[in-house]
């Protein structure tokens, strides 16, 4: 007799799933029954919660749905803060939990592990939430979630299973594929968004998170257009080294002076999020007055007032404008200036101490060229977040806009290594961030997942001791005593070696490289 739990794995194969992250309890016994003997790799992290930290980067890695496996209760609990990171940045994660036997849901019995409605509470975080009760459910519900991984703005979704039902039988369950795709972008409104773009003299382009995957069109619209391209966060990576390129954030001045001139703005694939264009909370970003709006959600684009709004992937909306474009338009003379101003100005911007940090970034990336760089709150990233190009599309995220989950990086790193084992990837977080998932250098050791983890120790959340400053308050609880890292390493067998600031963090990096294995860098700093 196959079971449920059996099934489980077979449909998950099915569906290309090639990795799980999880750890296993006595909630989820059953649907590990038929894992050893499947495709599926299955790696166990230290927490629950960097379960789904690994199960994120490896989405966003790959573009492929993340999966963790969780027991009910506690597992299920540390993995929500993941799962609220996901939700925020809109990225593909499965959630497969157990939960108690049906006849004691709900009766507050007093058994293992047992919340007064844990589905409940997951339709509060997840996209949606789905109880298995019997065996013929699992293949739509799964259909269900792959859909809408691949159709519409993604995130994450729950599905528990009730102890009781995992040993159900499950003979002759038959997977339900997915094969739905985005909607089509409407032609007319592809034909008033391309009548605007005729008529623009100065065009701008805002690329999101959600435009990562769209570079090829994204560069030919721009150049189509002569428009210079902004980066949020999640788009670095896009046009490296383009002369439209504008690697800066829309919380800079000059970037948000580059978007006050522009008589048409595009968004492609962007939420118009605070933390993107009003990072500093002045309230000083204004609503672009013409814009035309491309995402996948058509919740999204309702939310704000737009001239166009085109639901649809950015890939195929920007492809469509620009069949629709031709090619006897003739693209903005002044583009390449424009974008050069502002890139100089919105470095200028910076103080030299974000600066500083942000080189720091500049040598991690020249010295791995097309590294993945998943990065967690600390300065680094957040002066890189201000102003930096990636070399690679994809391949810089990290935890310090929308949720903002400190200790986001060491998981999501190990996930992205997992999903992309040909790419360099680096792990750059504070030491006040990877105390909260330390445990999982074990994870990455187990693994076999060669991240090279930079943290910069700075003693203490800097940043939060600068924002009490700021506004008059005595710094308190700013200053967590760091353990010794390159100690902490060493007892899980990994090597570690330890800098005074970045001279010689190039070398280090290239040491680590050829290691092939996991490394820790750990960089004092004042």
């Amino acid at each position: 007799m196959t079971t449920i739990g059996e099934a489980l794995i077979t449909l998950l194969e099915a569906h290309g799933v090639d990795t799980v992250f999880g750890i296993p309890g006595v909630h989820t016994v059953e649907l590990y029954r038929g894992l050893a003997r499947s495709r599926i790799r299955h790696v166990t992290p230290r927490h629950e919660q960097g379960a789904g930290f690994m199960a994120d980067g490896y989405a966003r890695a790959s573009g492929r749905p993340g999966v963790a496996f969780v027991i009910t209760g506690p597992g299920l609990t540390n993995t929500i803060t993941a799962m609220g990171q996901a939700r925020a940045d809109s990225v593909p994660m499965l959630v497969i939990s157990g939960v108690n036997a049906t006849d004691t849901l709900g009766q507050g019995l007093g058994f293992l592990h047992e919340l007064p409605d844990q589905r409940g509470m997951m339709e509060k975080v997840a996209l949606f939430s789905h109880r298995i009760t019997e065996a013929e459910e699992l293949p739509g519900v799964l259909a269900r979630a792959f859909a809408l991984f691949s159709s519409s703005r993604p995130g994450p979704v729950h599905i528990e299973i009730p102890t009781n039902v995992m040993v159900k039988p499950g003979n002759g369950i038959v997977a339900s594929l997915s094969n739905a795709s985005p909607p089509s972008p409407d032609a007319a409104a592809i034909e008033q968004a391309a009548e605007l773009c005729k008529a623009a003299s100065r065009p701008l382009i805002l690329a999101g998170g959600g435009a990562k995957w769209a570079e090829a069109p994204l560069r030919l619209l721009a150049e189509r257009l002569g428009a210079p391209v902004v980066e949020t966060t999640n788009a670095r990576g896009l046009l490296h080294g383009h002369a439209l390129c504008v690697p800066a954030s829309p919380s800079l001045k000059p970037v948000r002076a580059l978007m006050a001139d522009a008589d048409l703005v595009i968004a492609a694939g962007t939420e118009f999020g605070p933390t993107d264009y009003d990072g500093y909370g002045d309230g000083g970003f204004v609503l672009p007055a013409n814009l035309i709006r491309i995402d996948i959600g058509a919740d999204q684009i309702v939310r704000r007032p737009v001239t166009v709004g085109i639901q649809a992937d950015c890939a195929e909306a920007l492809r469509a404008l620009l069949a629709e474009l031709g090619t006897a338009h003739v693209a903005a003379k002044d583009g390449d200036a424009r974008a050069a101003a502002a890139r100089k100005a919105a470095l200028a911007e910076l103080s030299p101490a974000l600066t500083g940090q942000m080189r720091a970034v500049e040598t991690i990336r020249d010295t791995l060229p097309g590294a993945i760089i998943v990065g967690d709150s600390t300065q680094p990233i957040y002066a890189a977040n201000l102003y930096y190009d990636h070399d690679r599309p994809g391949g810089w995220f990290n935890a310090a806009t929308g949720f903002g989950a400190l200790g986001y990086g060491p998981g999501a790193a190990i996930g992205a290594a997992l999903a992309v084992p040909e790419a360099s990837v680096v792990c750059l977080t504070g030491d006040g961030g990877f105390q909260f998932t330390l445990p999982e250098l074990g994870a990455a050791l187990d693994a076999d997942a060669p991240v090279t983890f930079v943290v910069w120790n700075n003693r203490g959340y800097r940043e939060i001791e600068t924002s009490m400053l700021d506004v008059g308050v005595e710094p308190v609880g700013v200053s967590p005593a760091p353990p010794d890292f390159c100690k902490l390493a060493e007892a899980y067998g990994i090597v570690a070696e330890r800098l005074a600031g970045t001279e010689g963090l190039a070398d280090a990096l290239r040491r680590a490289r050829a290691a092939g294995k996991p490394r820790v860098i750990e960089v004092t700093v004042d």
